[in-house]
This record gives C-alpha cells, structure tokens and sequence, in this order.
C-alpha cells in the first residue's frame, strides 16, 4: 500500500466506527468506505477500517495506473497524491478529466493546478477538500 496516500486519506477522511452521510451524500464508514450496495456494515473498529481502507486503495492504484501507466515510473509521493485522489472521487473522474490528461503529459505544474479545481463537494466548496488538494499537490 502507497503510504502518502494511506497517509492522505487517514488524514483527510478520519475514522468513523458507524455510518455516516460524507458531504457530497454518500453513506459511508471507517476511513471514508463509501458502503456499496449489498455491504452491511454496523461498526468498525479502526483496525478493520484500515483493512478496509487497504482494499480501497488497491482499487483506487489500480484504476489510477491503468489510466495513467507513466507514474509507475515517478516518485511514491506523486503516486500517493493521485491514487488519493482516485480514492476520494472516483477512477471515473480521473478518467474523463483535464487532471489526467496533464499527468499523462507529465505537465507537473498543470497537475498541481488542476488538483485545486477538485475542491466541490454536493455542488459547495468544501474547506477539506480545498485542504487535501493543496496537500495532494505539494507531493507533485
């Protein structure tokens, strides 16, 4: 696991043994475990958050890297910053977005601006979000 992003999201996201609606709607658990349809969870003790959160962010690798193959070759900080960001929003953000297309350029100063326009949360500018794209972007 990338340590920047378990870092990040640790950080970021925090640790809630029981459910709860993040701001953008979406019930969640742990460290930031958006509940998939068909998950049941009660509680979770930080222990079984970080696990969860693992497996979360196997996900998020995965889907960063095959979308942007050339950071295999950069730095574990400037992995760490997108893979979390592909955790916090989403491979399908990622995908479809000016952010990737200038990773993919390897446009650094481009990536650090583009991060700081993911700062909306149910359509408000949410002060977390500003604070985790400015940290995403100073590991770039």
């Amino acid at each position: 696991m990338n340590q920047f992003a378990e870092h990040l999201c640790i950080t970021f996201e925090g640790y809630r043994a029981k459910a709860y609606r993040c701001p953008a709607g979406v019930l969640t658990i742990g460290i930031g475990h958006a509940i998939l349809p068909g998950e049941e969870f009660t509680s979770l003790s930080f222990d079984e958050a970080k696990a969860v959160l693992a497996r979360d962010l196997s996900k998020a690798a995965a889907s960063t890297f095959r979308q942007c193959p050339g950071l295999l070759f950069e730095s574990e900080a400037v992995q760490g910053a997108i893979i979390d960001f592909t955790f916090n929003l989403g491979g399908g953000r990622l995908q479809s977005s000016t952010l990737r297309r200038r990773i993919n350029q390897k446009n650094w100063p481009e990536v650090r601006k583009e991060l700081n326009r993911w700062v909306y949360g149910g359509g408000k500018k949410l002060n977390g979000l500003v604070l985790r794209r400015a940290a995403e972007a100073k590991l770039i």
